[in-house]
């Protein structure tokens, strides 16, 4: 086929009309028309001679060639982005997109003080953060719409070979209550005392709460055992609940420091019991890494990794930042 049959400004619609399930709405969302789209439509269909859509419910279902349309021109799009963030960093070596994602606790609590650190250096630069779970967080680094991430939960099997995972550093789960609770002021609990205990949790089906319960099970905590009274959709609503003495909660040491310095949560530590998870870094190593996410990674990353982890950020950093040199001057030549 010596004509490519579709653009990018088509492609742009088919994805945007799929995430938003109506041409109305992925007009809206495009800042174009609605009869602008539906042409764009029209046009692709009989560029391609197939249908895209199925047009018989109330919402736009992607017949199976769209589907595979969609499929492919993600990978278009995402490369054309990464095509104008190489061409900026060559332009201007200071700005550019740095996206970085995480997942909930990390991105609420862990990620804002490292953009922070960041945003002091290079305020040039535009950061985007997307905090989604650990799953959609590494397909995303797997398809190269992200940079780099931070996670807590588990890698998925599938994505591995194409992921570069690191032990970035330790996340700590906390045993909070109100300071005004009797075993506030006690410091150090038995485990039979943690039973006694009125819990608030996340939802059982989120994701963060699957998590818990497995570091805390790991940590030789009968989880079965752990009375939960109130089930909420948030960790700032949990810290609010357990303030207000409706019961106690386990959550990320980072999610409290604030409160902790306050006064208005109590930290209580359980007796021979330690519940830690592990905080992973990963990118794609066959993706380009722009010079905003390497500068991150060198001056930013390691400030709060581990020892270990900090020596394999740097190493990494600096291998894939010599590799660049040698594109960027195989270019120039």
């Amino acid at each position: 086929m010596s004509d490519i049959p579709f653009t990018l400004d088509q492609l742009r619609i088919l994805k945007a009309i799929a995430a938003e399930g109506s041409f109305k709405r992925a007009a809206d969302s495009l800042y174009v028309s609605q009869p602008a789209v539906s042409l764009q439509v029209q046009n692709l269909e009989r560029q391609l001679d197939v249908p895209l859509f199925d047009r018989g419910g109330r919402r736009a279902q992607l017949t199976e060639a769209g589907h595979l349309l969609l499929s492919y021109g993600d990978q278009i799009l995402t490369l054309c982005q990464e095509t104008c963030r190489a061409i900026e960093d060559l332009q201007n070596l200071q700005g550019g997109t740095l996206v970085i994602g995480a997942s909930q606790t990390t991105g609420t609590y862990l990620m804002p003080r490292l953009i922070g650190l960041f945003r002091q250096r290079y305020p040039e630069v535009v950061v985007q953060l997307h905090v989604h779970s650990t799953r959609r967080t590494c397909w995303s680094v797997v398809n190269g719409q992200i940079d780099l991430a931070l996670i807590g939960g588990e890698v998925p099997s599938e994505t591995l070979e194409n992921l570069e995972v690191i032990a970035y550093t330790e996340d700590e789960l906390a045993l909070i209550l109100p300071p005004f609770h009797p075993l506030a002021q006690v410091k150090t609990i038995s485990k039979e005392d943690l039973y006694k205990l009125q819990f608030i949790a996340l939802d059982s089906q989120s994701t963060t709460r699957k998590v818990i319960d497995q570091i805390l099970a790991g940590g030789d905590i009968d989880i079965r055992r752990l009375k939960v009274e109130m089930e909420l959709n948030s960790i700032e609503a949990i810290k609010n609940a357990v303030q207000s003495g409706l019961g106690a909660a386990f959550v990320s040491v980072s999610a409290i420091e604030k409160e902790l310095q306050l006064g208005v949560l109590q930290q209580v530590y359980v007796e021979n019991v330690v519940v830690k998870r592990v905080l992973s870094l990963i990118f794609n190593p066959n993706r380009y890494r722009s010079k905003a996410a390497e500068a991150f990674s060198r001056e930013i990353l390691p400030q709060f990794a581990t020892l270990e982890a900090a020596k394999k950020v740097l190493l990494y950093s600096a291998t894939t930042a010599a590799a660049w040199k040698t594109v960027a001057s195989n270019t120039r030549e």
